[in-house]
């Protein structure tokens, strides 16, 4: 999924592409906003998300999804083109449960590439980077042989 105009990855057409056929699509994951090397996902908040009716706090597992993705496609608008790979270890720290009814916002940054590795980081937050819900760690591996 490239820009036609620059041939670099898209995320946000990336994004729009999966999300009407995909997990991401059925958990409503939606493009916000990306940079060389990170990508901003957001998760609006949906009764079906809930993992707890009591207090509509959002279940954990579709923000692990939104991070998963999130610093996923980071790595390949830092190499600025697709190329197939799989979380090899995807670390989250929970600091909080999400705000009840709040859209959650799922920052990935890749901030190194090796041969056959990405590193990413992230943060998830509902509206305030700087009280965040979850901090991720994790790592790509490259599964395209020819470029290794």
């Amino acid at each position: 999924m490239s820009d036609a105009r620059t041939g670099e990855f898209d995320p946000r057409l990336f994004t729009e592409t999966i999300s009407s056929h995909g997990h991401g699509g059925h958990i409503g994951l939606e493009y916000h906003d990306h940079g060389v090397g990170w990508v901003e996902l957001k998760l609006p908040w949906r009764e079906e998300l809930v993992g707890d009716s009591e207090t509509g706090i959002l279940a954990s597992g579709p923000i692990i999804s939104m991070m998963d993705n999130a610093t996923s496609l980071s790595v390949w608008t830092k190499l600025g083109t697709f190329r197939p790979q799989v979380t090899l270890d995807l670390r989250v720290d929970y600091m909080r449960a999400a705000k009840p009814k709040a859209t959650v916002y799922g920052r990935g940054e890749c901030y190194q590439i090796k041969r056959s590795i990405a590193f990413v980081r992230g943060i998830a937050h509902d509206g305030d980077p700087d009280d965040p819900v979850a901090h991720v760690a994790g790592t790509f591996i490259n599964l395209d042989v020819s470029a290794s």
